[in-house]
């Protein structure tokens, strides 16, 4: 069973280029397992030689394995630290901040960031790069549709200015929308690009090995410009964060020397 796992990690990367051995193996073992038995497969063999025959499990191999949890304002005490110390410190630098939302999900955080700096700026000028390797995520994120409970930090000023109600969900207006460009991509394999004043990844790194996170951050911080300000999640706190040119700049917010 074991080495029906690690074919599995091969087969996948030779096929989408995803490498499953940078995520801790006993998370992404049990939760690739209850899929497929949940789709009626008795083995990673099997379950691999289903994805290459269907596409839409594909998709749903790589829904279970990005774990799409995902909410506006998540953690709400961060973004008044992003809103209050973080932001207006960058735009006294730079009133055309290069933002990106990395492992952005159905669209949740860069909406977010948007909303947040339509208080600092016109919408017109605020231009925000999200990705994520998902997508399905991604095309949710485009559509800007979302269920009442993805909404229940936004202040309520926010929620009725940018949001329109469809029946049981929400609509984010074309305005917002149009401050953020989605585009597909793989952490772990390609180009950061760059050079950004503000990069938000947070809750993803928890799912990465040691090795794994140690490759991210290099890459993180090379993305970032000279006191660019790099923003994780509330479990991700870097400890030897020196390594990688960055030093602490609020809790959870790290400033790139």
């Amino acid at each position: 069973m074991a080495n029906d796992y690690q074919d599995f990690i091969l087969n996948i990367k030779r096929k989408t280029g995803i490498d499953l051995s940078l995520y801790k193996e006993a998370q992404m073992k049990r939760r690739l397992i209850s899929l497929y038995e949940k789709k009626g497969f008795n083995s990673f063999g099997d379950f691999f030689n289903g994805i290459v025959k269907d596409r839409e499990l594909l998709n749903d191999f790589l829904d279970r394995m990005t774990i799409n949890v995902s909410e506006f304002y998540r953690n709400a005490q961060r973004w008044e630290v992003l809103e209050k110390k973080i932001l207006p410190g960058l735009l006294e630098q730079n009133r055309n901040l290069k933002i990106w939302s990395a492992a952005c999900s159905t669209g949740e955080e860069p909406y977010t960031i948007a909303m947040i700096l339509s208080k600092m700026l016109p919408l017109s000028q605020i231009k925000i790069t999200a990705t994520d390797i998902d997508e399905n995520a991604l095309a949710r994120a485009r559509m800007g549709v979302y269920p009442e409970r993805s909404l229940n930090e936004v202040p309520e000023t926010m929620r009725q200015k940018f949001f329109g109600r469809e029946g049981s969900f929400y609509k984010i207006s074309g305005d917002i929308k149009r401050t953020v460009n989605f585009k597909k991509q793989n952490l772990l394999a390609d180009d950061f690009g760059g050079p950004f004043d503000l990069i938000v990844c947070r809750n993803v790194l928890i799912y990465f090995t040691e090795e794994a996170k140690d490759q991210l951050y290099h890459k993180f911080s090379s993305a970032l410009r000279k006191d660019g300000i790099f923003f994780v999640g509330s479990t991700e706190q870097i400890f030897n964060s020196s390594r990688y040119h960055l030093e602490s700049a609020e809790t959870f917010f790290y400033r790139k020397e």
